[in-house]
């Protein structure tokens, strides 16, 4: 996806909830379940990533199967915000 384009797509409801909830964590660290205690959904995760908003931060090794995540500089533009300095990404 071209940033154009990007720039032009605003996350839903669902991927700004979990988007925002990674602009007060340190790195950017994205959650992996909402504020109800419930999983984030695997679906929200891979398109925000695929829209450029999040990444791939580490594995877990508890459960090699959930996504930890972390916002780009691209997902804090998503969300209005400015890339704290010293963030690569």
């Amino acid at each position: 996806m071209s940033e154009h384009i990007a720039a032009e797509v605003r996350p839903s409801e669902a991927q700004r909830r979990y988007l925002e909830r990674g602009l007060t964590e340190p790195g950017g660290k994205l959650p992996l379940f909402d504020r109800e205690g419930r999983e984030v959904p695997k679906k929200t995760i891979e398109s925000c990533m695929a829209h450029g908003w999040a990444t791939p931060w580490t594995a877990n090794p508890v459960r090699p199967d959930w996504l930890v995540c972390r916002l780009t500089t691209a997902g804090y533009r998503a969300l209005g915000a400015e890339r704290p300095n010293g963030l690569i990404g």
